[in-house]
């Protein structure tokens, strides 16, 4: 099993989630800031399946959620004493990363594309493993796939070519095989990203 990272609290879309990573005190061990990095590959758990499965996404963006900033004015106690006179504050800061879910696993069968399923608040999200990662790129005959791409090209964010230049980048780690292609990819990605501007 690899690095439980947090759980759903949001969706934008149908492909497009937000991820509350586990704070202090959730996890035994809480999650490293390298779990959650931006082109990391994730699988959010789906439940009430027949078979087990998950969403297959990837990290694109991460937020900082802090409340207090901005209420800069006195306070009534020093911070040091707040949970002395307020054992029930909670802290309501929170570290949020968006996925864009690529595609589907049933069972031991990896899919790309856009998924049927939806997944649930409060949906484990979890770090694939480089195993799982590589069984997601090969297709039926085991050749290398990115039917992704298009769906990553086609969203208007500005980071997407960055994103797409960091998962070649990964993948070709993964399969220095097919290094020449994924360069030629990369290759065009990279000047796709300076001819045309983004949105």
């Amino acid at each position: 099993m690899t690095t439980p990272i947090g759980k759903i609290v949001k969706s934008n879309t149908h492909i497009d989630y937000v991820c509350q990573v586990y704070g202090p005190g959730e996890l035994v061990a809480q999650p490293l800031p390298t779990d959650y990095a931006f082109g990391e590959f994730v699988a959010i758990e789906l439940s009430g399946s027949s078979s087990p499965g998950a969403l297959v996404g990837v990290i694109y963006n991460t937020l900082l959620l802090n409340p207090d900033f901005g209420s800069l004015g006195p306070r009534l106690s020093p911070r040091g004493e707040q949970e002395i006179f307020t054992p029930d504050y909670l802290s309501e800061t929170a570290t949020l990363v968006g996925i864009i879910a690529l595609g589907w696993r049933e069972g031991r069968v990896y899919r790309q594309g856009i998924p049927g399923l939806a997944a649930a608040v409060d949906a484990p999200v979890r770090r694939l493993s480089d195993e799982e990662l590589r069984a997601f790129h090969l297709d039926a005959a085991g050749r290398l796939s990115l039917r992704y791409a298009s769906v990553l090209m086609g969203m208007n964010n500005p980071l997407v070519p960055q994103l797409l230049l960091t998962l070649i980048d990964r993948l070709v780690a993964l399969f220095p095989e097919q290094s020449r292609q994924l360069q030629v990819m990369r290759n065009n990605v990279a000047w796709k990203s300076i001819v045309q501007p983004a949105g």
